[in-house]
C-alpha cells in the first residue's frame, strides 16, 4: 500500500521525538511518504493532490482537529467518491482530538498508531456521513465557498468561544482546557444578545425556529470533551445519521448555569433539554439566518462572520480507517 502522511509540527501533543517513531512504525507497514506542513491549507493541499493522483490508497493525518478537517477538505475538493478515493487514518496529536475518539480511537498517539496498524492488517474501515457547510444563495454570503466539516460547526456563541481561543493562542497561550473554560465565561459575559437571540434556523417542510442565541451543529456525539469527560449536546448525532441541531433560546445566567450543568452531566442517552432548548436530530438540508453577522466555526476552527450559512449532512461520504 502507498500511503501519504500528513504530518502537523505544531500538533499539540507530540514531540519531534514522538513523531519519528511513529513514522518509522507506519514506514515498516507501507510505503510511506511523510510530508510535514508549512502554512495553514497546506494539509488540505496535499489531500487534493492524494485525491487526484492514481496510486495513493491510504492518507494519515497525524494532528489535531484542525489538521483533520483540511486533510478531509482535500481529499473531497472535487466531492465524495468512496470507489475512487484514498481512504483517511487518523493519529491523534492536538488537544481535544474530537474526531478521532469519536471513531474509538485511543487520545494517546502510540496507541492509535498500534490500533491503526492493526486495523490496516485486519482490513477494518467503516464509512462515515459528513457535514457541509457553504454561503447561502441570494444573501451576501452566497459566494463563500463549500467546507466540509467531521464533527461540528456552529454560529454563533460557540464559534465566539473558538475566536477566543485561537486568539489566546495566537498570543502564545498553550491550548488547554481551562483556557476554553476561561474564554467560554468571557464570551458570555460579552454577549450583547443573550437574552434575545439573532438566529433562525430554517428547513424544508417545516416552521421555522427563531430568536436561537446558541445554534450547535452536530455530525456525531459526543460533539467534545472536557478533560476526559464527553459532552453530548445532541446525543443522538451519530456519522451513520444526518445532522443533529442544539439550540438554545436564551443565556441568561440561571439559563446558562441550567444548561451548563446538563451538558456537563450529559450521558449518550440525555442531552440538555428545557423550554428554551431545541433539539433536532437527522437533517440533511437546512440554514441558518442571523439578523446580525455572527461568528463561524467548523470542527473548532474560526472562520470569520457570517450572516447565512445552509447545511447538508452528505451520508456515506469517506471511508476511514478504525
Amino acid at each position: 500500500m502507498r500511503a501519504l502522511l500528513v504530518v502537523n509540527p505544531a500538533a499539540t501533543t507530540t514531540s519531534e521525538r514522538t513523531r519519528d517513531v511513529l513514522i518509522h512504525a507506519l514506514a515498516s507497514e507501507m510505503k510511506l511518504e511523510a510530508v510535514t506542513t508549512e502554512y495553514r491549507g497546506h494539509a488540505r493541499d496535499l489531500g487534493r493532490q492524494a485525491a487526484e493522483s492514481k496510486d495513493i490508497e491510504l492518507v494519515v493525518a497525524l494532528g489535531g482537529d484542525g489538521t483533520v478537517n483540511e486533510v478531509v477538505n482535500g481529499l473531497l475538493h472535487h466531492g465524495p467518491d468512496l470507489d475512487r478515493l484514498p481512504g483517511l487514518a487518523v493519529v491523534p496529536g492536538g488537544s481535544t482530538n474530537v474526531f478521532a475518539r469519536a471513531l474509538g480511537l485511543p487520545n494517546e498517539p502510540v496507541e492509535a498508531t498500534g490500533q491503526l496498524l492493526d486495523a490496516l492488517r485486519e482490513g477494518r474501515e467503516r464509512t462515515v456521513g459528513l457535514g457541509l457547510a457553504a454561503g447561502t444563495a441570494g444573501t451576501e454570503d452566497e459566494a463563500v465557498p463549500p467546507r466540509w466539516f467531521t464533527f461540528s460547526a456552529g454560529l454563533g456563541f460557540d464559534a465566539g468561544v473558538v475566536g477566543r481561543v485561537e486568539q489566546q493562542r495566537e498570543r502564545g497561550k498553550r491550548s488547554t482546557h481551562a483556557l476554553y473554560v476561561r474564554q467560554v465565561v468571557r464570551q458570555f459575559l460579552g454577549e450583547p444578545d443573550r437574552r434575545h437571540g439573532t438566529i433562525t434556523l430554517e428547513r424544508p417542510g417545516e416552521d421555522p425556529v427563531t430568536d436561537l442565541v446558541v445554534s450547535i451543529v452536530s455530525n456525531t456525539s459526543p460533539w467534545s470533551f472536557l478533560g476526559n469527560r464527553p459532552l453530548y449536546p445532541t446525543p443522538q448525532a451519530s456519522f451513520d445519521t444526518g445532522l443533529d441541531v442544539l439550540g438554545l433560546k436564551k443565556l441568561s445566567t440561571p439559563a446558562v448555569t441550567r444548561y451548563g450543568t446538563q451538558l456537563l452531566m450529559s450521558t449518550p442517552e440525555r442531552g440538555p433539554r428545557g423550554k428554551n432548548a431545541v433539539t433536532l436530530h437527522d437533517l440533511t438540508d437546512f440554514t441558518l439566518h442571523s439578523k446580525a453577522p455572527l461568528p463561524l466555526q467548523m470542527d473548532g476552527d474560526h472562520l470569520g462572520l457570517r450572516t447565512s450559512v445552509t447545511f447538508t449532512g452528505v451520508r456515506r461520504a469517506l471511508r476511514v480507517i478504525v
